[in-house]
């Protein structure tokens, strides 16, 4: 078991939803504090309010995660007896240091969107605005036969060999390997000065550039020779691509009216918006977190019968009624489901990197809206 920094903690938390996923512009990473500290507690929260930086102090969190960057628009001033200024003097004060993840946590695989579409019971989920698409690159690695399995599993297990659904793909094909190991080598098998033949495989595998090094260092630290044989090829294949919202089937048709109250109960609502007919029957939805309004055409395009976001504005609401989209505007608040999911994936994540650390989800209310 081993304690931890906060760098140790973002590096993991990166692998999941990295920062390159963000939309241009928007203000992630480290906003407040610094990572070189030891961290015993890590919150997950949606927002930074002074009621969550209260529940950080009373728990000795020096790190928040959260979805909303606190500081989303540059500072012009940093004034203490000014709600912002008092919560950022907190932070300070108590050396907790606050990360914030946002579009790329939406487009991550498994981030916001694909915890929404769970939740709703969605199927043959798709992406519903593609923003994201990475190159693809081809492993050729030439092993003994008698070390090429712990070779292919460690390569899947940096993440390489993914196709749809499956995991750890690979081709391998047996043949010679020929050298001759010359004075100052150190060979695995044979000796100096001596021509070696021997049976190996050549395993072929695919992965995605950004985990090039992941890839390659699995390679270096399971290969059993001095000096490697390996080649990579540059792929006119595209990675599926990763985007923001999803758009899937519910396994049964439903009323607008019925699918309106899952949604409701499903979040745990006091109270929901709909645009359309709550008798017309739906079945293909799309799900956005955060503010939709840009996306509804989007939807209608992929042939969604519901979208589901929030902040739906007045016009746009008149948009989608005459385009005949349905509508439910769950709130901008939804996106707490992160809260559980993100800190569910990094609490399993140090298990099993033998990290000392207590990560969990912030119990504080930041929904500013109720009903009467």
């Amino acid at each position: 078991m081993k304690t931890v920094n906060g760098h140790e903690i973002i590096q993991l938390f990166e692998q999941f939803s990295p920062k390159y996923l963000a939309e241009e512009g928007d203000p992630i990473g480290l906003q407040i504090g610094k990572l070189n500290e030891k961290v015993e507690n890590v919150m997950i929260t949606l927002d930074v309010l002074e009621n969550v930086v209260d529940e950080a102090i009373k728990n000795n969190v020096k790190l928040i995660i959260a979805h909303h960057p606190p500081l989303f628009r540059p500072l012009k001033s940093l004034q203490t007896d000014t709600y912002q200024g008092r919560m950022i003097e907190k932070l300070i004060k108590h050396d907790i240091a606050v990360y914030a993840a946002h579009t790329n946590l939406d487009v991550a695989s498994g981030g916001v969107n694909d915890l929404l579409s769970d939740m709703l019971h969605l199927q043959d989920t798709s992406v519903l605005v593609p923003t994201y698409n990475e190159e693809l690159r081809k492993l050729v690695v030439y092993v003994p036969k008698e070390n090429a399995k712990e070779l292919r599993t460690a390569l899947g297990n940096a993440g390489a060999g993914h196709i749809g659904n499956y995991s750890h793909c690979s081709f391998s094909t047996e043949g010679k390997g020929r050298f001759l190991p010359e004075e100052g080598t150190n060979p695995y098998i044979g000796k100096q000065g001596s021509l070696e033949e021997v049976a190996e495989e050549k395993v072929e595998t695919v992965y995605p550039v950004s985990l090039e090094k992941k890839v390659l260092k699995a390679m270096f630290t399971h290969h059993p020779y001095e000096e490697i044989a390996y080649d990579i090829y540059s792929l006119i294949n595209e990675s599926p691509a990763l985007g923001l919202g999803r758009i899937g089937h519910l396994k049964d048709d439903m009323s607008l009216k019925e699918f309106a109250l899952f949604v409701k109960e499903t979040f745990g609502m006091d109270g929901i918006r709909v645009i359309g007919d709550g008798e017309a029957k739906v079945k293909k939805i799309a799900v956005l977190g955060g503010d939709g309004n840009k996306f509804i055409g989007k939807a209608k395009r992929q042939g969604a019968d519901v979208f589901v976001s929030g902040d739906i504005y007045y016009h746009t609401a008149h948009d989608a009624m005459m385009m005949g989209l349905n509508v439910v505007d769950a709130g901008h608040h939804i996106e707490k489901v992160m809260k559980d999911g993100v800190a569910s994936y990094l609490a399993k994540k140090c298990s099993e990197k033998g990290y000392i650390v207590n990560i969990f989800p912030s119990k504080s209310e930041t929904n500013p809206f109720t009903y009467m």
